[in-house]
């Protein structure tokens, strides 16, 4: 099993920034990816950013050149970094931890942490 905890929500002005943190504890896989997701209400959620192990990223096509995405291995903890805001990025996110092993898939997710942007 892996935990995740989730901080850094909150409410910011459009053009502002925030940052969340996602601490994964547990049985941690060396190899794993972690992201963070965001599902508004009655949407499909949906994948914002994910940095593997090595390093290698991907964002969604929304928040290129807005978001950035770090984690600090030895902490097992991820960043998203959020500048620019807009009113489009208020909901909530998610942390996402994934790994497979043995031919199966495994996904934690945290709680959840609401964005909310003020235009």
């Amino acid at each position: 099993q892996v935990q995740l905890v989730e901080s850094g929500g909150g409410l910011v002005q459009a053009g502002g920034s925030l940052r969340l943190s996602c601490a994964a504890s547990g049985r941690i896989f060396s190899i794993n990816v972690m992201g963070w997701y965001r599902q508004a209400p009655g949407k499909q959620r949906e994948l914002v950013a994910t940095i593997t192990g090595a390093g290698m990223i991907k964002y969604a096509d929304s928040v290129k050149g807005r978001f950035t995405i770090s984690r600090d291995t030895a902490k097992n903890t991820v960043y998203l970094q959020m500048n620019s805001l807009k009113p489009e990025d208020a909901t909530v996110y998610y942390c996402n931890y994934h790994h497979s092993a043995w031919g199966t898939a495994y996904d934690y997710w945290g709680q959840g942490t609401q964005v909310t942007v003020s235009s």
